[in-house]
């Protein structure tokens, strides 16, 4: 041991003498050795690079010139909220009252930081709803340092879209690009406000088009971008290479890097337009609930794919209704789009215009067929609907279930499910009522009786169940 030790002392003695030979040797000769300077004639000091390509060049110089061009139009938005403070469940007894405020909630003021960039010269700002939302106050500062108070005009929770206002003039404004364009690998250029750094500007890809499900808002068709996106960023904009706005920076995954969402300024545009026009938004509504259509759903419906939104309830006296669509049609297509999921035609749908004729395109018995219809306010109320249950004891059937007669006499209402039968696997639930087999009505316990003996074991059956507020289709098997 001691042997190892000596050897690397004199190993590290080594070592730093002939640093620190190469150190007087450098200084003998007015030279550095950590840092070093490149010469060129004339004195002048030469690139370490001589021959820089000129894509590389230019490329450098769009970006530049994007920044310089579009900054002046970017924002940084800084709120005051009141927020109510969540207390321990022993601070409510009124043994606590003396030392909490009598039992009163408590509230605190939060502040935020936020973006926007500028859409008109007279100071509308288009943001993200969150940022503003429940705020006491908004500033706005802008480029030149200058900081103003700013109004709310509306906002709209569902696609995390926000206007504000500020009492200014002649002020620039950001240009909206066609994200209906986009392409994934092209440049991405995001500016904001992250953790209130001014102004900072990023650049990345476009990583994906079309993103949803993300569980973020009601309606999502996010770009995705490994442009740097961080806290502070959202509501500013997300660019393309010639300085138009193609997004509005909203999301970033917590857990990943270079992983950040923005809304396509084309989703953006009608909302912000009705934001300014009337402070609150108007989408079209069908009068129709809707659910993903699985393999075993496409199987069972004919379906070469599984794609579409499967219709499992309409709204008396909706415009779906009296366009003639019924319980069990797959919408294939809307006004020429081809629909992939319920997200998609739920989006199609919000963003069309109230009272205008559209087309929609349903699968029905194993053939497509177009229906007319006008859609109208998303404001109407919808029609609720009350499920029934039920206590009963039998025999289970082929699929693991027991049934009994509805109270309201329209279905069969779910008795007992069985452990392991094909129906609990499928997910069907004790007190769901039974509307359909097969596409086959279902009055009662007797019709459904009826139905489930003229399934064959191993083939595909679809049956359609009342839970609540809501109808839903499940494909099974029977064993």
């Amino acid at each position: 041991m001691k042997i190892r030790t000596y050897s690397r002392a004199l190993l590290c003695t080594v070592i730093c003498a002939l640093f620190l030979g190469g150190l007087a040797a450098c200084s003998s000769k007015n030279e550095s050795p950590l840092f070093f300077e490149s010469k060129r004639k004339g004195g002048e000091a030469e690139a370490p690079v001589k021959d820089v390509p000129s894509d590389l060049l230019s490329t450098q110089k769009a970006f530049s010139t994007v920044a310089k061009k579009v900054t002046p139009c970017v924002v940084n938005i800084s709120t005051v909220s009141k927020k109510k403070m969540v207390q321990p469940f022993f601070e409510t007894s009124p043994f606590f009252d003396d030392f909490f405020g009598g039992g009163q909630p408590q509230y605190r003021r939060d502040k935020s930081l936020g973006s926007g960039f500028i859409i008109s010269k007279d100071g509308y700002i288009v943001t993200n709803d969150h940022v503003v939302r429940d705020a006491e106050t908004v500033q706005v500062k802008l480029s030149n340092d200058k900081v103003y108070d700013a109004k709310v005009v509306g906002g709209d929770q569902k696609s995390d879209i926000a206007v504000i206002k500020i009492n200014a003039s002649d002020l620039p404004t950001a240009v909206l690009g066609d994200s209906d364009k986009l392409e994934v690998g092209q440049w991405a250029i995001a500016i904001g406000n992250p953790f209130g750094l001014d102004r900072t500007v990023t650049v990345g890809v476009i990583s994906a088009t079309g993103r949803s499900n993300m569980g973020i808002e009601t309606y999502e068709n996010f770009i995705q971008t490994d442009a740097s996106i961080n806290p502070g960023n959202s509501g500013g904009p997300l660019l393309n290479i010639y300085g138009e706005v193609i997004g509005i920076n909203t999301a970033i995954v917590a857990a990943g890097q270079g992983i950040g969402f923005a809304i396509p300024a084309n989703m953006a545009k009608p909302v912000f337009t009705q934001l300014i026009q009337k402070g609150s938004v108007s989408r079209g509504w069908m009068g129709v609930t809707i659910q993903p259509v699985t393999e075993e759903l496409a199987k069972s419906f004919g379906l070469k794919e599984a794609r579409g939104a499967l219709i499992n309830d309409i709204m008396k006296g909706s415009p779906a209704e009296k366009a003639g669509v019924r319980q069990g049609d797959v919408i294939i297509a809307f006004n020429g789009t081809d629909v992939k999921d319920p997200s998609q035609l739920q989006r199609l749908v919000a963003e069309t215009g109230i009272g205008k004729p559209v087309k929609v395109t349903v699968f029905r018995d194993g053939k497509a067929l177009e229906l007319s219809m006008t859609l109208t306010s998303s404001d109407m109320a919808s029609k609720q609907r009350k499920g029934a249950g039920g206590e009963s004891q039998g025999r289970a059937d082929q699929i693991g279930l027991v049934v009994e007669d509805s109270e309201e006499g329209d279905g069969a209402v779910v008795a007992d499910v069985s452990r392991g039968g094909a129906a609990a696997e499928a997910g069907i639930r004790r007190g769901d009522v039974i509307v359909s087999v097969n596409r086959m009505r279902v009055a009662g316990s007797a019709d459904y009786q009826r139905a489930i003996r003229q399934v064959r074991p191993g083939s595909a059956l679809t049956i359609l169940v009342r839970r609540g507020d809501a109808n839903i289709y499940f494909a099974l098997r029977p064993r």
